[in-house]
């Protein structure tokens, strides 16, 4: 029998702390706790399994709060767990503490980076698919509000959670009417939200979000009667419930209260015993998601007279790290025969995801997956990971241990045309902090990067080629993260071309064009994008004649392998000329894509033969 004094008293100290907190800082969103303390007491009174002394234990449930800006009623909740002492809350917002104004790693307790909303229940369906896939007891709750129910991406999560089956997903709509700048689409028709989540094959459970005996109903029947099904709570909240002049008033949304406001609200909760606690259950087992050591080693064997696509190669190559390193993970959105996911797909199922076309819902489901340990490895066409901008910049924040990796890039892709072409992708992936950014030209160059992507801890963006490559490397030959190689040189360079997946080879022919006009030049891959291999670079110009580094590359002129390099040797008296994509391009053959982008071996030997007459005429001038 629910006690609903006790639930009340326990309510009502998570809003104090919310409303505390958020005064303390002078900014916040307190009315946007309130709505959701009741739903949370329940939750974490009589639900939530959880070992607080090991946030990472795969066999706790798992919280999300997908409206981050409620973040004071997370920390408050934990606070009530005995994690910290509440009195730290008034630390809220301020430069290094714990609790920033939206979730963040640095609070522990957090499941991912939230406060870009919509984003959450996709997180939560990552978590709760693995607890599928793995056999592990867990459920994972997800906190939305109703405000971010217009986000698309909250339709492809549910979407996917339905077909994958996640009856241990537990979706809490607070539906608390009001929204930043006015009502929210539905307001509060509730039936808006039924039919919704009902049209996407979740169960619904409709419900007073204040009535402590229908939450507590709720979240019973949710556990034990979810079927096949994913769950929907749909909660008629008030926004600011429990103060009279915040209940269910416009004009509120993300505004803490003054002192004397403060003081009001507070008698208005009536006096509370501020040592009250939630007795968490713990899980039955421990175990901790700590990095396993694994087999990464690749066994291909390639032709020297035959040409090869490095997306085939890295197919191949995933497929083999794959079956031998458990933690592996390969989420595809319905083009593993373009990217050639399906090696994984055939070999390993169980640990391939199918996300279909809907890009943000994989990236954030791959978060869920990074967060108790795993590593997901997301491939798609390189144009259409900017579909899923905002959700990979919050898998940043979230510090997750992610691989993205881009197939289709560059105008080199031919025929498809520039709707397809990824000519923006290393400028977006490179604006991120201590991300890795890889371009294989070859087929062993690929199937060693794909290792070193794997083996490292962090964000990693690999490209790969549509078109097919001749072999320009030896099997066994090594690739390290921030290395390059010189694939052509002599005691005579001029200068140095620095070129990196496609480009390469044009760079190479355009080395033999000018071998003919007896001019030398020296030619660097740049496989690994960033970090850029500054010391090979300084040893180049330092080599040759010309204080000079042409880059070329299959990539829009700004943020590009040219301004990787630039960056390195910027000291003084050295000069990078850039040849990279300068306008949209169109559809038609690889070379004439090259050629009429300016970055074929012809716009190489071009660009050299100039830049060798102006310096000649200079030295003659002196």
């Amino acid at each position: 029998m629910t006690n609903n004094n006790a639930l009340q008293e326990k309510a009502n100290l998570l809003r104090k702390w919310c409303l505390v907190s958020t005064t303390a800082a002078g900014s916040g969103h307190p009315t946007s706790c309130l709505s959701a303390a009741d739903l949370s007491t329940v939750l974490f009174e009589k639900y939530f399994t959880y070992d607080i002394s090991n946030p990472l234990n795969i066999y706790n449930d798992r919280f999300v709060l997908s409206k981050g800006h409620a973040a004071p009623l997370l920390y408050a909740l934990f606070g009530m767990c005995n994690a910290y002492d509440l009195n730290e809350l008034k630390t809220l917002r301020q430069f290094n503490s714990r609790f920033e104004g939206h979730p963040v790693p640095k609070f522990k307790y957090a499941e991912a980076a939230t406060g870009s909303l919509g984003q959450g229940l996709s997180v939560g369906a990552g978590l709760a698919l693995l607890a599928k896939r793995e056999k592990l007891p867990y459920t994972t709750y997800v906190l939305c509000g109703d405000g971010e129910l217009a986000e698309g991406q909250v339709w492809e999560a549910a979407n996917f959670a339905a077909y994958h089956r996640l009856n241990n997903l537990i979706a809490i709509l607070d539906i608390n009417r009001l929204a930043q700048s006015g009502e929210t689409m539905f307001g509060h028709h509730m039936e808006e939200y039924e039919q919704r989540f009902r049209a996407f094959n979740f169960q619904v459970i409709t419900i007073d979000g204040h009535n402590f005996g229908e939450i507590d109903q709720a979240f019973q029947q949710a556990r034990d009667d979810a079927g096949q099904a994913p769950v929907a709570i749909i909660a008629r909240t008030e926004k600011g419930k429990g103060i009279s002049f915040l209940e269910n008033k416009d004009g509120w949304h993300g505004k803490p209260l003054k002192e004397e406001d403060l003081k009001k609200a507070l008698d208005e909760l009536g006096a509370m015993d501020d040592m009250l606690r939630f007795e968490l259950r713990k899980p039955s087992k421990t175990a901790v998601a700590h990095p396993s050591r694994m087999n990464t080693a690749i066994q291909l064997e390639f032709d020297k007279a035959k040409t090869y696509a490095t997306r085939e190669v890295f197919g191949k190559a995933l497929a083999q790290i794959t079956k031998n390193a458990q933690d592996v993970y390969v989420l595809d959105a319905d083009v593993k025969n373009s990217t050639f996911t399906e090696d994984v797909f055939n070999d390993t199922p169980e640990r391939f995801i199918e996300c279909f076309i809907a890009e943000q819902n994989m990236v954030s489901v791959g978060a869920g997956l990074s967060r108790i340990g795993k590593i997901p490895v997301l491939a798609t066409f390189g144009a259409f990971f900017m579909r899923a901008a905002d959700q990979i910049r919050m898998a940043r924040i979230s510090e997750a241990n992610m691989k993205f990796v881009g197939s289709h890039v560059g105008v080199s892709i031919g025929e498809d045309g520039p709707s397809q072409m990824a000519l923006e992708d290393i400028a977006f992936f490179g604006a991120m902090p201590d991300a890795v950014i890889l371009q294989p030209c070859d087929a062993v160059a690929t199937t060693a990067l794909v290792r070193r992507m794997i083996e490292h801890t962090g964000f990693v963006y690999m490209r790969t080629l549509r078109p097919k490559t001749r072999l320009l490397y030896t099997s066994g030959e090594e690739f390290h993260i921030g290395g390059s190689k010189i694939v052509r040189q002599s005691a005579n360079d001029l200068l140095t071309v620095a070129a990196s997946g496609i480009t390469v080879f044009e760079a190479l022919q355009a080395a033999d064009l000018l071998a003919q006009e007896n001019i030398k030049i020296r030619v660097v891959d740049c496989y690994s994008i960033n970090p850029v291999d500054k010391r090979t670079l300084m040893d180049c110009l330092n080599a040759t004649r010309h204080k000079c580094i042409i880059t070329v590359e299959d990539h829009f002129e700004h943020g590009g392998l040219g301004d990787f390099v630039a960056a390195a040797i910027s000291a003084e008296g050295n000069h990078v000329v850039k040849l990279a994509v300068t306008k949209i391009s169109q559809s038609g053959k690889q070379e004439e894509l090259l050629r009429d982008a300016g970055i074929d071996a012809a716009a190489i030997v071009a660009r050299v033969n100039k830049i060798v007459r102006s310096t000649e005429k200079l030295n003659t001038a002196v």
